[in-house]
């Protein structure tokens, strides 16, 4: 699996083959046939994996007993964090964009671990508008494609913005600084004092 999501991260589905993956996998191609059935269902399974692996991560955060706002800011943090750890689920998702989500659709798996997630941003936009300490009226899906949104934008366009503006958009220190703007833009956001 780890060949293919890198095969697939650096060539997209129609540059990455199926041989090459194999080779690297140290297997033979017919292996990847018997248990993916073609190279769909290898590409499929490779987006499931990275995807699934970004909601069980997400899921293991305990936000229950943490104060609202606070909650959905660690719940920035982590997203930001594992989008900078996992360069090949921007290249994936960037290249399944452009495919418009074709082989995504096709997948049974990912909309089953997504739909959590936003249970739980709702859970903490509404105890937080409880205590009138998040702004009231938010939808749940929209304040996590913001937190997407600000996490992802710059990984998956760093190469393009950093020519364009000649500024190096990989650099630790400009990340870790859009990092802090981009949170306290979200909690400027947030707060009741938004509306």
């Amino acid at each position: 699996m780890q060949s293919a999501i890198g095969h697939f991260a650096k060539g997209g589905f129609n540059g990455a083959r199926t041989e090459a993956i194999a080779r690297d996998a140290d297997v033979g191609n017919r292996m990847i046939y018997h248990y993916f059935g073609d190279k769909e269902g290898l590409y499929v399974a490779a987006l499931d994996h990275v995807l699934t692996g970004l909601r069980l991560e997400e899921l293991k955060l305990d936000l229950s007993v943490t104060p609202p706002l606070e909650g959905l800011l660690t719940m920035f943090d982590f997203t930001s964090g594992h989008f900078e750890r996992h360069p090949d689920l921007v290249r994936l998702l960037s290249a399944e964009n452009l495919l418009g989500a074709t082989y995504l659709q096709r997948s049974e798996a990912t909309p089953q671990v997504a739909s959590p997630v936003v249970g739980q941003i709702s859970d903490l936009l509404r105890r937080g508008e409880a205590e009138e300490s998040v702004r009231p009226g938010l939808d749940p899906l929209h304040v996590y494609v913001m937190m997407v949104a600000l996490s992802y934008f710059h990984l998956s366009n760093a190469p393009t913005l950093s020519a364009i503006w000649n500024r190096d958009l990989t650099d630790s220190a400009w990340r870790a600084e859009h990092r802090r703007l981009s949170r306290e833009m979200l909690r400027t956001f947030l707060r009741p004092e938004a509306t």
